[in-house]
């Protein structure tokens, strides 16, 4: 069993940035898939970023690529998202996400690991 637990949320004015942090608890993250999501009121979840943790081979969902990366490190145990240029639009909860297997679609169905989620609100 993983558990997963979100930080670093927060107001920022619109063009600042904000780093997001996943600790992962349970188990070593270094055979698993760790994904961002993020859930704006009244809108379904959707992917924003995720890496292969073995090959650090990542991901990004349209809307934020040039904008955030997603990294992992192994000596903490954790999956960061930095998130520059931020825009009002970004403002949602974030979740971190994790699986065993490759998430080939990208969709929330194909996590099985879940944090609590983290608020992050970017002011115009």
């Amino acid at each position: 069993q993983v558990q997963l637990v979100e930080s670093g949320g927060g107001l920022v004015q619109a063009g600042g940035s904000l780093r997001l942090s996943c600790a992962a608890s349970g188990r070593t993250l270094s055979s698993y898939y760790m994904g961002w999501f993020r859930q704006a009121p009244g809108k379904e979840r959707e992917f924003v970023a995720a890496i292969d943790w073995p090959n650090g081979r990542t991901r990004y969902a349209d809307s934020v690529k040039g904008r955030f990366t997603i990294s992992r490190d192994n000596a903490k145990n954790t999956v960061d998202l930095q998130m520059n240029s931020l825009k009002p639009e970004d403002t949602a909860n974030y979740y971190c996400a994790g699986t065993g297997t490759i998430a080939v679609l990208l969709t929330s169905g194909e996590f099985r690991y879940w944090g609590q989620g983290t608020q992050v609100t970017v002011s115009s």
